[in-house]
């Protein structure tokens, strides 16, 4: 079927690339040892401090957030060494079955995949070993495959609460520029991340804040890594420069993603995934079906991900809304494939945006004969409004009779 206007990608990422950022990419391609290029590369490192919130370098890969996770593994630890993760879901699955390959010895805290890291958890475990064999603490900040923001502030504040000295390593793919994350305050050692979540690229750039502790156990750490090499990327890094060639249109497009992040302000950008989060759960529940994230303090503010009633299968509603409304919607994956399908509202997402992604799945939930209670479009609406009532200034407020 041909369809008209334009496709609405509301999947967890890659998001929708604005058109701002499409223009800055629009350019000629240019030497990347020249200094026109060394201006470029300042503006971007500077700018990805900001929005890890770290005074710390950020390294900039050519890579997937997968290349991304590889470089934290290879550059803090050693063969044999004892790390502690958390079954938040897909995506932490993947990474423990990542550090395994490198012959790291993961012990996996069992989850559900309906709730985040439990920082008390941690802490317990980290109270026993009195031996400080655990060597890094882990986590997914917010796990794309479930919808469930972990909470790091916590996590770190347990893991000083014992006095534990293990790194702690923290993947904010689907999260930063989206959710509120401190690198810095948090004392995270290693924060992951990529280009086409939060900051609005497509996909290619891979990220690592790193801390000084962390730079401290990548020169002592007996991993091997070439492309991967912290220290061989900083050396070029402090003039602006790559040690090899790197994605110098998406760096444009990087410099622009982050302009726009600065101009709406960090806590304006928090503010709005928040508020768009809670009009899609707001719109869930009217239908009558159930937002698979079980804690309230736990939602994530990037996705919402729903459980389909029994009987009725996620990937085929899917293609029914896909055929007849032109709208993606993400997938279950591994443990929850075909029971929960995940609607994105991160990124250049605004209210109008998401109501009309809303309005897609409610009618595609009526053309899949999927029992809802209709009206959930409606729910979201009076979200917004309510937020917006309570957040007026006293003099705007509307007073009803």
């Amino acid at each position: 079927m041909q369809h008209q206007g334009r496709h609405f990608l509301q999947i967890p990422g890659p998001s929708p690339v604005p058109d701002r950022v499409l223009r800055a990419m629009d350019m000629p391609v240019i030497d990347h040892r020249s200094a026109q290029f060394a201006e470029l590369g300042h503006a971007v490192f500077k700018g990805c401090q900001k929005i890890f919130q770290t005074a710390g370098p950020v390294i900039i890969f050519p890579s997937s957030g997968t290349g991304a996770w590889e470089a934290a593994i290879v550059n803090t630890l050693s063969p044999g060494d004892k790390v502690l993760m958390v079954e938040t879901g897909h995506f932490a699955t993947l990474w423990r079955n990542m550090a395994a390959r490198w012959g790291i010895e993961v012990e996996f805290i069992p989850g559900d995949w309906r709730h985040g890291a439990d920082p008390a958890a941690i802490e317990a475990r980290l109270a026993q070993d009195s031996a400080h064999a655990i060597k890094a603490v882990m986590v997914v900040h917010n796990e794309t495959s479930t919808g469930v923001t972990s909470r790091v502030g916590d996590i770190r504040a347990a893991m000083d609460k014992v006095g534990h000295p293990a790194l702690l390593l923290v993947d904010t793919i689907s999260s930063l520029g989206s959710v509120d994350y401190r690198h810095d305050e948090w004392k995270v050692d290693v924060t992951v991340s990529c280009s086409q979540k939060g900051f609005m690229l497509p996909p290619g750039l891979g990220f690592n804040a790193i801390s000084e502790k962390a730079r401290a156990a990548a020169k002592t750490n007996k991993m091997p890594r070439s492309y991967w090499d912290w220290e061989e990327m900083l050396k070029p890094n402090a003039g602006g420069f790559f040690p090899y060639t790197p994605a110098t249109n998406l760096l444009y497009g990087l410099r622009e993603a982050i302009a726009m992040l600065l101009e709406e302000g960090l806590e304006a950008v928090f503010a709005r995934h928040k508020r768009l989060a809670a009009a899609a759960r707001a719109a869930v529940t009217h239908w009558g079906l159930e937002v698979l994230c079980l804690d309230p303090a736990e939602y994530s503010p990037v996705l919402t991900a729903v459980l389909m009633p029994p009987g009725h299968d996620a990937d085929q509603f899917r293609k029914v809304v896909l055929e007849n409304y032109n709208m993606s919607l993400g997938s279950g994956l591994s443990k929850v494939a075909g029971k929960v399908f995940r609607i994105g509202h991160l990124g250049e997402c605004n209210e109008l945006t998401l109501l009309g992604a809303l309005s897609g799945v409610e009618m595609g939930l009526a053309a899949a004969g999927v029992p809802h209670r209709a009206g959930g479009v409606d729910a979201a609406i009076k979200s917004f409004e309510e937020r917006t009532q309570a957040n007026a200034p006293a003099h705007l407020k509307i007073v009803k009779p």
